[in-house]
């Protein structure tokens, strides 16, 4: 998350480390090179360039030292990282296979497509995670499912039901959010190829075709046009983890209430201690997925601001995404792994006192 250092306190409690590990600048620069490399190898395949020209231009970036510290200082000149990255590249490669190197190609077309190879990686890892969560549910259903609990309406006693009920109030979206996620993936994983105004006017031509090469190459999805403008699909990603955070934050929560004593309908091993108050078993991961859930959903505004790409191109819009996006996918990263080892750690469910209460409905 935004603040957080590597190792760092901050990191410990809200961070996700598989997730910040694959956003890492050195990661995404190795996408950027991957993009680069497929683009190379796609002008040889349409005749742009030979295809030995090409392989060896491929080759050559793919293998390429960069520079990161004149990379970040030269980003902060240029609001990005590719137009450094695409001298260094220059200045590596021999003369004649320049001719194959980011010729029509613009930073955007480089930026996007290494960020859905990014978010290809995480989305795989998170629906991982979600099946997770669900079979460590499912594994409290079948200890403690049939025992009593008081069900609860505006956090007043009202019913009397099983702690199956309340289990299935948890499991019940999470498949709904692997449907929403299989059908957002074709509509995300896609090349983004439009050239320096998204036209594809800049390839003589070839602009569909290698596209198609490039989509090939990187096994991604492959759009009739460019995306550059068009950011819906970030934004319905940014809706997709602010509603899984959202759903096991309300796990946390019901969690949280049913630890309280006097309340005590649930038990956890282990918790959080207090500076002040040695008998506090602090709900600490309950309270922390109610945390996730508000941080995740309070950014996602911020990217249907980001919706806004003026004319044929935002600097102002595009670098708002780069800012909210990451911080999103770690702390919905945060949130599934809180929420299994919460489910895991519980060690008793269930309520004696089911005795039939005022209920208001």
């Amino acid at each position: 998350m935004t603040g957080a250092e590597p190792g760092g306190w901050l990191e410990a409690v809200a961070g996700d480390p598989p997730t910040s590990a694959r956003l890492a600048e050195a990661r995404r620069l190795q996408d950027m090179l991957r993009v680069e490399a497929a683009y190379s190898r796609a002008l040889g395949a349409v005749g742009q360039v030979t295809p030995e020209i090409a392989d060896a231009a491929a080759s050559a970036i793919e293998t390429a030292q960069i520079d990161t510290a004149r990379l970040a200082q030269e980003a902060a000149e240029d609001g990005m990282p590719v137009p450094s990255l695409s001298r260094q590249l220059r200045a590596a490669l021999p003369g004649e296979l320049h001719g194959a190197l980011h010729k029509g190609l613009t930073s955007q077309d480089v930026m996007d497509t290494a960020l859905v190879l990014a978010l290809r990686d995480i989305l795989d890892d998170f629906e991982t995670r979600l099946d997770r969560v669900d079979a460590a549910l499912a594994d409290l259903d079948a200890r403690f499912g049939n025992a009593p609990l008081m069900a609860r309406t505006r956090m007043q006693a009202a019913l009397p039901v099983a702690v199956s009920d309340r289990i299935a109030l948890w499991r019940r979206p999470l498949a709904g959010h692997r449907d929403r996620l299989a059908e957002l993936r074709p509509r995300l994983l896609r090349l983004q190829l439009g050239g320096p105004v998204g036209t594809r006017g800049t390839f003589h031509g070839h602009g569909d075709v290698i596209a198609g090469h490039m989509a090939k190459a990187l096994d991604l999805g492959n759009p009739e046009t460019a995306w550059h403008t068009d950011r819906a699909p970030l934004a319905e990603l940014g809706g997709w983890l602010s509603m899984v955070a959202g759903s096991l934050g309300k796990m946390g929560h019901d969690i949280a209430l049913m630890t309280q004593q006097g309340v005590d309908a649930a038990k956890l091993k282990g918790g959080g201690s207090s500076s002040a108050m040695a008998h506090k078993v602090n709900p600490v991961s309950a309270e922390l997925l109610v945390t996730l859930a508000r941080y995740t959903a309070v950014q996602l505004p911020g990217l249907h601001l980001a919706l806004d790409h003026e004319q044929e191109r935002s600097g102002i819009s595009w670098t708002l995404e780069w800012l909210i996006l990451p911080p999103m996918l770690v702390a919905t990263g945060a949130a599934l792994s809180r929420a299994e080892v919460l489910a895991r750690a519980i060690e008793s469910m269930g309520d004696s006192r089911t005795e039939e209460g005022p209920s208001d409905p």
